[in-house]
């Protein structure tokens, strides 16, 4: 029962974040991004600080050594990253730049499409791990972590429609290509429900990561997107929207609580 509750957490955010993502580039308009990256940003940093977190410090490990591994982490996020082995899009960018562009295709190469897809099926499949480890510890849990992770997939989506439709591909073909890499997830929750069921004791480590994940996504990806907004009623927007995001993941465990 509980993997198959993985599987079903993989499936709906794969689902869920292609489906979004598809409607904002299909039109949705302009003045909604910045309020849904502000949403998925009040959901990540609430899922991190509010759920994960404090779930590995409540485990068996020291929170010396979960608050190590959260650094560690960290770092570690932004190393893979500058190296292009794990590839956080700036959504908000591509994807106004395929609201305004259309049909324009932009000189993008083959290579970066491969390298896109590559990187996003890795970070698929490691959110896959995350959300089994999450599992494991507490269903509950692991729903929650399932909105973080649809909530940082989407605007991660979006940014791959943009360079995929600026390479000159269809629609369809582009949803087929984020499809496939979508599917990694399934694997990694397959996977790690396995592997992690007969090593309870890394599963604090593992939410540890998994905070680490959400945070470096939030503050590294989507708040400098937020800081440059001038306009002051977007920028109201944008934390209404945020706030929004946290008071459902507070809302959330304050329901599961009873």
């Amino acid at each position: 029962m509980l993997l198959a509750s993985i599987v079903l957490a993989t499936v709906l955010g794969g689902f869920l974040s292609l489906a979004v993502a598809g409607l904002i580039i299909a039109g949705l308009p302009q003045r909604w991004l910045p309020r849904l990256v502000g949403f998925a940003t009040g959901v990540l940093l609430a899922v991190a600080f509010l759920d994960v977190l404090p779930e590995a410090i409540e485990g068996q490990a020291e929170p010396h050594s979960i608050f190590a591994t959260l650094l560690i982490g960290i770092v570690a996020f932004f190393g893979l990253e500058r190296i292009a082995l794990w590839r956080h899009a700036h959504p908000g960018e591509e994807a106004k730049v395929e609201l305004h562009a259309h049909h324009h295709h932009h000189a993008i190469g083959n290579d970066t499409i491969l390298s896109v897809m590559v990187g996003d099926s890795f970070h698929n499949f490691v959110d896959g791990v995350m959300l089994a480890a999450t599992f494991l510890v507490n269903p509950a849990l692991g729903w929650s972590t399932t909105l973080g992770v649809i909530a940082h997939e989407i605007p991660q989506e979006a940014g791959d429609f943009a360079l995929m439709r600026s390479a000159g591909m269809s629609t369809s073909r582009a949803l087929c290509f984020n499809a496939l890499s979508s599917l990694m997830s399934i694997a990694g929750g397959v996977i790690g429900y396995f592997a992690l069921s007969h090593l309870h004791g890394l599963l604090p480590y593992c939410l540890a990561v998994a905070a680490a994940s959400f945070m470096y996504i939030a503050i590294s990806d989507l708040l400098p997107l937020l800081r440059r907004e001038a306009h002051f009623q977007t920028s109201v927007g944008q934390i209404v929207a945020m706030l929004a995001g946290i008071l459902l993941i507070a809302v959330s465990n304050l329901w599961g609580a009873h």
